[in-house]
């Protein structure tokens, strides 16, 4: 009876097992997808930010922080002693209004340049807020990309803790977005149409070749490439406390942050985004801009680099406090020598 008695209990569970149907796996990039996360959470609200043909292999390109880069972290800056007022709001849009940076949303094309970008935009921010505005630039995400050998492998993916250091032991010259003719070595790799059909070229995973190294500034721009340097005076990581994390953005500027990317994120429209469904897509650098909260959900305020048309006009809000997806263990920043 005992042999019996097992089958048929065995039988029962393989047929309970067949009956009990899983969710369906929906293309990532589908309408039923997007209403899948729209109906698992009330936090935020997802829509469509890629086509629904565009190839997968161009959204995981643009996952460019490389698995091992807590190794290259600089290191730890000091704790605060001192207490510091923090509000429960800020955005360092506001706050330092006089530099046009903070404002700015770049593109890192079909690249894997994440980990430039948020080092290069947290920078330039962080020069026009210690001089008082009188320095303004745009820090080349070119220079960086091609010339800085120990930050990773440029647009096949990065550590941002790298590009800190590299700022301060080579420095970076100046250069503004793709075909803007700013600075010395403005971005070479195109912006490409992702959203709706228009006039820039199609994305796809197979452009993005990482530019050389090239240590001359573009014909017109009348400084020498040397002379163009901007140097960081040191690189420091912070700690994943919400308070240090919030004064060192309060007290310097914003910062650049390293998390894991799910496929739900890439339909993100607007409220505080939390991962709810969808497999992981890689390790992705950013800028955190501030804080806040809303609808009783405390934030970040996240800048992207996947131009304005992309999110709440090329930004986002993401859960603050409990280091979801890694967005507080790996904060990077450093101080400009102005």
């Amino acid at each position: 009876m005992a042999p019996l008695l097992f089958l048929a209990t065995f039988t029962i569970a393989i047929s309970l097992s067949f009956s009990i149907d899983p969710e369906p796996r929906f293309h990532p990039l589908s309408d039923e997808f997007i209403e899948s996360i729209n109906r698992k959470q009330s936090t935020w609200r997802a829509g469509r930010n890629f086509r629904e043909d565009l190839d997968m292999s161009y959204i995981r390109k643009l996952m460019g922080v490389l698995p091992d880069h807590k190794n290259y972290l600089p290191p730890m800056k000091e704790e605060s002693i001192e207490a510091t007022y923090i509000p429960q709001q800020f955005d360092a849009r506001e706050e330092w209004s006089h530099c046009p940076t903070i404002r700015e949303i770049r593109d890192q094309g079909s690249c894997g340049s994440c980990w430039a970008f948020g080092a290069v935009e947290s920078m330039s921010d962080r020069v026009c807020i210690h001089s008082n505005a009188t320095v303004n630039v745009r820090l080349s995400s070119d220079d960086l990309v091609s010339c800085c050998w120990t930050c990773g492998m440029g647009c096949n993916g990065g550590f941002p803790g790298a590009a800190w250091h590299y700022w301060v032991r080579k420095g970076i010259v100046s250069g503004g977005t793709y075909g803007s003719h700013q600075g010395c070595r403005p971005y070479e790799i195109p912006p490409c149409e992702h959203h709706v059909n228009g006039t820039r070229p199609s994305c796809n995973g197979d452009e993005g070749k990482t530019p050389k190294c090239i240590k001359q500034c573009e014909s017109g721009y009348n400084v020498p490439y040397a002379k163009d340097k901007n140097f960081g005076q040191k690189a420091y990581s912070i700690s994943s406390k919400v308070t240090e994390i919030q004064t060192e953005i309060q007290n310097n500027g914003p910062v650049e942050a390293a998390f894991t990317v799910y496929e739900d994120l890439l339909h993100y429209k607007s409220g505080v985004y939390k991962h709810v469904t969808g497999k992981e897509l890689g390790g992705h650098a950013i800028r955190i801009l501030g804080w806040g909260v809303e609808d009783n959900t405390p934030y970040w305020l996240i800048a992207n680099s996947w131009n304005s048309d992309w999110g709440d006009n090329g930004t986002f809000k993401i859960l603050r406090g409990q280091d979801h997806l890694g967005i507080e263990s790996s904060i990077v920043a450093g101080l400009p020598k102005i």
